[in-house]
């Protein structure tokens, strides 16, 4: 969606001037997402190659809830609207030591994290790692790559066991229905 709307406005404003630089590059702090191999990752594949296991649903739910509710810039849902968007939620346990997102891979899905602690990293062009973030619970992992099927900006790895909610984009289609 956000290439599809970057390519109309910048036509808009090469056929207002045609002679006007395209200057659309001008502010990428990233390469070019064509350059991304492959499709999305999906969440089933990560979840078996990083050994997450499902947890207990009510469990899940409660933890859900619980930070729904501690996020002051939550839209205040019923308990009920709440439990029916947790419903397109999968709820997992990740051990220690795990890159739950991987920098420049497409995105099918995003986390909420639950419980623990992961680190927020970027690997810059001369190999260095940057510490960008540590995300704790009631942080949202992933959300632009889910919506715009772009490339993950950051690796995320989990720095003790976590417990995550996972929104994949059929979970997230069901929800825009």
């Amino acid at each position: 969606m956000k290439k599809l709307l970057g390519r109309l406005a910048s036509g808009a404003r090469r056929a207002a001037n045609p002679a006007a630089p395209d200057d659309a590059a001008f502010f990428t702090t990233r390469f070019d997402e064509a350059d991304l191999p492959g499709a999305a990752v999906d969440w089933a594949d990560r979840a078996a190659a990083i050994g997450a296991e499902p947890i207990d649903r009510s469990r899940g739910l409660a933890l859900f809830c619980a930070a729904w509710e501690r996020d002051h810039h939550a839209i205040r849902l019923a308990p009920e609207e709440v439990e029916r968007l947790a419903a397109r939620f999968s709820f997992v346990s990740v051990p220690a030591a795990r890159d739950v997102i991987r920098q420049d891979e497409r995105g099918a899905y995003l986390l909420w994290v639950l419980e623990g602690t992961l680190a927020v990293e970027r690997v810059q062009p001369w190999g260095g790692r940057a510490r960008l973030a540590e995300a704790r619970a009631g942080d949202v992992l992933g959300e632009m790559a889910l919506l715009d099927a772009g490339g993950r900006f950051s690796t995320c790895a989990t720095l003790q066991p976590c417990v995550l909610a996972v929104l994949d984009a059929a979970g997230l289609e069901e929800l825009m229905l």
